[in-house]
């Protein structure tokens, strides 16, 4: 009788975790990212600083950033950064709440597996849930346009309080919602409009608006003027040099005088391209490509202001904020092609030299100039307007709004429940893990506003069963208050869109059941969630 030979597919180094370890490997590597970035929620919320490994350093309390920073290894892991990044490209705002989502989501499962429910229920649970969820936001939700002015001037405080601007949210808030509403056109926004340039130097405070378009580049000969009033711009995105050839050209020269003739015929055509220019009546040109020194020489007697190696993004916006048409070929470069500005300008801003095109008429691209006292001030300063910006936008292209401070959060958790009580199989076990999962928001306001998060959680529900939609938690009082008086707003789509992402990488997550991690990977440990790699 022959013995039985075992029977190996996988190489001697391949690692392999199966069943309820893969799960609870996968959950608490979940829950570590999520623990990570629960600290900065809210307006208590703290910063993280990252140094990289050559001594960069980024001090933030934006989720996103700090997880892309952090150039997390493990690969469920990897999937929570995805909700973040999803999230940031979708609003531009909520990514920690996304994550910490993710995370409680994950966290009450395990509780449910742990009492021998299946996944698959779990899963189908919190997929019934999200549904219902997106339904009663639909419902509590409130309307918003581009006229109410107010309430998107609440959504960019909100969405900037606890991040470095709270000296001047005001201002910045009042500048955010001018930009968006100069760029709007036929009823949309397109945040690409909105150019932000920053600069170290002077205050907060001291961040504007400019209707039109700031570059950081100089003017490119030191004779050309400093200043052109009434500017007729030509957009030009071919290089005002000589062509080299194709091929591979050899000149035969055998007197010094033809080479002084082959030099002056170079002179000439570099002459012609500037006369062109002139012609056209242009006293300002960007060029996308280079511009040769004796090019410059010319535009610079004609006294014609010139900036050289514009990026492609800039140049589409100077052609909407000035009306101009960006030329591909030199030769076919008229008069109607050229757009306007009231002013052209070269300004030394902190220790850079910058080109303010300013004075346009009904810009569609405007700069915001963000200001700040140190690098890393204007880098958070950029990041809470980018959310402030994302914010508005998403409140305007949804036309739905909802009141912020973890209101809205309970009411979801308390229609959950109810929904869960309608539900005769196990799946009301998910639902409700998944309305107990969404207190995590408020609780976690709480605790990072050094308030008792059970005192607050309780007084929240009961407010909410009498009928108060709003109620939300005033970290900087410590009591429950009407957060939509208070003016803490957030689009709409912030929360869908947390809810919809987070919902979804959990089920993903639950229906592992097996890690396969094979010896070729860098880091054959991988499947092992290490909080040091993390």
């Amino acid at each position: 009788m022959s013995e039985k030979q075992p029977v190996y597919i996988l190489s001697d180094d391949s690692q392999r975790t199966i069943g309820r370890d893969a799960q609870r490997n996968n959950i608490m590597a979940a829950k570590l990212v999520a623990e990570t970035v629960r600290t900065t929620l809210g307006p208590k919320g703290m910063d993280k600083m990252l140094v990289d490994s050559l001594n960069n350093v980024v001090i933030t309390n934006d989720g996103v950033t700090i997880l892309e920073e952090m150039a997390i290894e493990h690969p469920t892991a990897k999937m929570i950064v995805e909700v973040a990044k999803t999230q940031e490209k979708e609003v531009g705002d909520g990514t920690t709440t996304a994550v910490v989502l993710a995370g409680e989501l994950l966290k009450n499962a395990e509780v449910l597996l742990d009492k021998k429910i299946h996944p698959t229920i779990i899963t189908k649970g919190y997929r019934l849930a999200a549904e219902k969820a997106q339904e009663i936001l639909a419902q509590i939700a409130e309307d918003i346009t581009i006229e109410d002015e107010e309430l998107l001037r609440c959504i960019a405080e909100t969405a900037m309080t606890g991040k470095g601007v709270e000296s001047a949210k005001e201002k910045i808030a009042k500048l955010c919602i001018e930009a968006m509403k100069q760029v709007q056109s036929e009823e949309k926004t397109e945040l690409e409009d909105i150019k932000i340039e920053k600069q170290v130097g002077a205050g907060i405070s001291d961040s504007e608006l400019i209707r039109g378009i700031v570059l950081d580049k100089e003017r490119t000969h030191s004779e050309m003027p400093k200043k052109i009033e009434n500017a007729k711009i030509a957009l030009i995105d071919a290089p005002l040099e000589i062509k080299d050839t194709e091929i591979d050209a050899k000149i035969q020269i055998t007197d010094p005088t033809q080479l002084q003739s082959f030099l002056d015929q170079e002179e000439l055509m570099l002459k012609r391209m500037v006369d062109k220019i002139v012609s056209s009546g242009a006293n300002a040109v960007f060029c996308q490509k280079g511009i040769d020194d004796i090019a410059q020489y010319f535009l610079a007697k004609s006294k014609i202001y010139a900036v050289r190696r514009v990026k492609e993004s800039d140049m589409k916006k100077l052609a909407k904020a000035t009306g101009s048409r960006i030329i591909s070929n030199l030769k076919e470069l008229k008069a109607e092609d050229l757009g306007k500005a009231g002013s052209i300008e070269e300004k030394k801003i902190g220790d850079e030299n910058m080109t303010f095109v300013t004075k346009c008429e009904n810009p569609k691209a405007v700069t915001l100039l963000i200001r700040g006292s140190t690098e890393h001030v204007v880098d958070e300063v950029e990041r809470a307007v980018k959310d402030a910006l994302g914010d508005i936008n998403a409140a305007l292209k949804v036309g739905k709004i909802v009141a912020g401070a973890g209101a809205p959060e309970m009411e979801v958790a308390k229609g959950l429940r109810e929904y869960a009580n309608s539900l005769s199989g196990r799946e009301q076990l998910g639902v409700l893990a998944f309305a107990e999962s969404l207190e995590i928001i408020p609780k976690t306001l709480a605790e990072n506003a050094g308030l008792d998060p059970i005192d607050i959680l309780t007084e929240m529900k009961a407010k909410h069963d009498n009928g108060e939609k709003w109620a939300g938690v005033d970290v900087f009082e410590g009591e429950i208050v009407d957060s939509w008086k208070q003016g803490v707003i957030e689009p709409l789509k912030v929360k869908t869109q947390a809810i919809k992402s987070a919902s979804e990488v959990a089920e993903l997550i639950l229906r592992i059941d097996d890690i396969i991690a094979s010896s070729s990977t860098k880091n054959s440990n991988q499947n092992m969630p290490n909080p040091e790699m993390m």
